[in-house]
This record gives structure tokens, sequence and C-alpha cells, in this order.
């Protein structure tokens, strides 16, 4: 089995016991809930000197075991939050992840901007 290149990256590769969410611990951890902790793990994170055509087909499988996973949106604002740099979480790779945090950082902009405009045409 490949080993993810960030330290972090561990929670996808320990493989545990499902516990289905009605039954597990409020308190313990979305990754528990996780699919890839399975025997998936090698899906999502590249070797190296991977062939491009290689990543392309390996990130589709890893992306159809996020689609059936119960936290995929736990999973995907984990890396998105942290970020993580490399692998698929939560159905996004690193490339896809890095454009939704660079369409996040606009939006806030955008945000800011109008909250300003919108105080000063109060204010005066």
């Amino acid at each position: 089995m490949l080993q993810p290149p960030h330290s972090s990256l561990q929670v996808a590769a320990v493989p545990d016991q499902r516990v289905p969410a009605r039954d597990r611990d409020q308190d313990a951890p979305w990754h528990t809930e996780a699919v890839c902790r399975r025997d998936e793990a090698g899906l999502f994170f590249a070797p190296s000197k991977e062939p491009t055509a290689a990543r392309l087909s390996r990130e589709e499988a890893a992306k159809r075991v996020c689609s059936r996973c119960p936290v995929m949106v736990e999973c995907r604002e984990h890396a998105l939050l942290q970020p993580e740099p490399y692998g698929v979480w939560g159905g996004l790779t690193a490339a896809e992840r890095r454009v939704v945090l660079a369409r996040r950082r606009r939006r806030d902009l955008e945000l800011k901007k109008a909250a300003r405009a919108a105080a000063d045409r109060m204010a005066g």
C-alpha cells in the first residue's frame, strides 16, 4: 500500500471498522465514518512519477469511493480548512481544492467590499 506524502493524511490509510452514524458516539471524529478508511487508501494519493493517464484514472476511482461516503462533506471541509496539499479528499483533488479556495477568497473579498460600501452609504 502506498504511504501518503503528508503525515496528516494518515487518516485515510488507517483501517477501521465502520459504525453506523446512528450508533456512533456523537463525540467521535467525522473520519471514523470515512469509507476510505478501508482498503482503498492507495487510490487517494499519487505514487511518485505517476503518468498523467494513470493519475486521472486513479483520481476518478477515488472520487467514486468518495461519492458513496457518508462524511464526504466533512472530509472536503477538513481538506479545505487545513489545507491538505495532496490527495483526493471529499471528492476533490488538490488542484480542485485550490480552485474552490480561490473562489471562496474572491467571494469573501466581494462581500467585504459590499459591506463597506453599505456602511459608507449609511454613514454618509
